[in-house]
């Protein structure tokens, strides 16, 4: 009986890893060319949005970007047709349905076509749960959830109908690992991470790839932007912190070119960075010990208090210990 166990043991492994020499021959066998692909990438004027512009223009694709600030767009614009790429900007809230309907309008009509869609507008709160409010809750969801869905629900009917596309949806490892003192972050990371996954098994059969992206700490200079609450100078002296050590994070050079890479091929999911996947790791397989390690972390964490419910940017919550030597990694980012 033993020997039969152990024959189909050692048959299952066999076959499971012939199954997956065969998926990773197929992925590469459909490696697309970049050039003169249309890639609109939202929040692309800053952050790993630029960055990922950069590396798909150096790829030979025609971007496409839109964010909410104007003068940021411009200067995003100049820089990427400085490297010689042909770039459509526009100014889009993704938060409002109207218009992401318009920017895929607008782009498709200046590109004829939309070849890659990369959801990657962001906004992040950081601080103790008791100073979020529900209103902090609803705007994460508004960008990340909703800001995702609408572009897709614009970009799909085109993909549909000449059989091919790509959409990549950047979450986070947020959205795989519930991280203390971002709970609004954490949860619409979570709900994009459910939408991507769902439609991606949908739209295979009109050949549309859809990639879940979840970076982990990641040196973009977001936590400049970023609001923080309660006692905001050390929650952002705390975040921008463990955002620039090399032991923690990744360059957002290094998140795009895995990227990129995802895009070519269509993978199913990217996870970047080993501590990343490590986390999601060990919260699916063992989430009770999980849950205890983030409720340790989460005890040397500031407690509320502060300014409260109120919120300000990471370039309003400076001190003596961030900017400092400790984050001179990230703020050169």
């Amino acid at each position: 009986m033993a020997k039969k166990n152990n024959t189909l043991i050692i048959g299952g492994v066999a076959g499971f890893t012939l199954f997956a020499a065969f998926m990773s021959l197929r992925k590469k066998s459909r490696e697309q060319d970049l050039t003169n692909k249309i890639v609109l990438i939202t929040g692309g004027s800053r952050g790993l949005g630029l960055v990922l512009a950069r590396e798909f223009a150096d790829e030979g694709a025609k971007i496409a970007i839109c964010a909410r600030n104007a003068e940021e767009l411009d200067r995003a614009k100049i820089e990427l047709e400085s490297r010689g790429a042909e770039v459509f900007a526009a100014i889009c809230d993704v938060r409002q349905k109207d218009e992401v309907n318009k920017l895929i309008e607008n782009t498709t009509a200046h590109f004829g076509q939309i070849d890659i869609l990369i959801n990657n507008a962001g906004v992040i709160q950081v601080g103790a749960l008791e100073n979020q409010t529900q209103k902090d809750f609803e705007d994460a969801i508004n960008v990340h959830f909703w800001g995702a869905f609408y572009t897709m629900q614009a970009v799909i009917p085109q993909m549909k109908s000449r059989g091919s596309g790509n959409i990549l949806n950047i979450s986070s490892i947020g959205g795989k690992f519930a991280v203390p003192h971002l709970a609004p972050y954490s949860a619409s990371k979570f709900a994009l991470v459910g939408l991507s996954d769902a439609l991606r098994g949908e739209l295979r059969k009109d050949n549309i790839f859809v990639t879940t992206v979840c970076p982990g700490l990641m040196r973009t200079g977001s936590h400049i932007n970023a609001y923080f609450k309660g006692q905001n100078e050390k929650e952002f002296a705390l975040f921008s912190i463990a955002n620039a050590l090399p032991i923690t994070s990744v360059s957002a050079e290094y998140a795009a070119k895995k990227i990129v890479k995802a895009a070519k091929r269509g993978d199913a999911e990217l996870i970047i960075s080993p501590q990343a996947k490590i986390a999601a790791k060990m919260n699916a397989l063992f989430p009770e010990i999980t849950t205890e390690i983030v409720g340790l972390v989460n005890e040397i964490l500031p407690s509320a208090g502060g300014i409260g419910d109120s919120k300000v940017t990471g370039s309003e919550s400076t001190s003596f210990i961030s900017p400092s030597i400790l984050t001179s990694n990230l703020d050169a980012a």
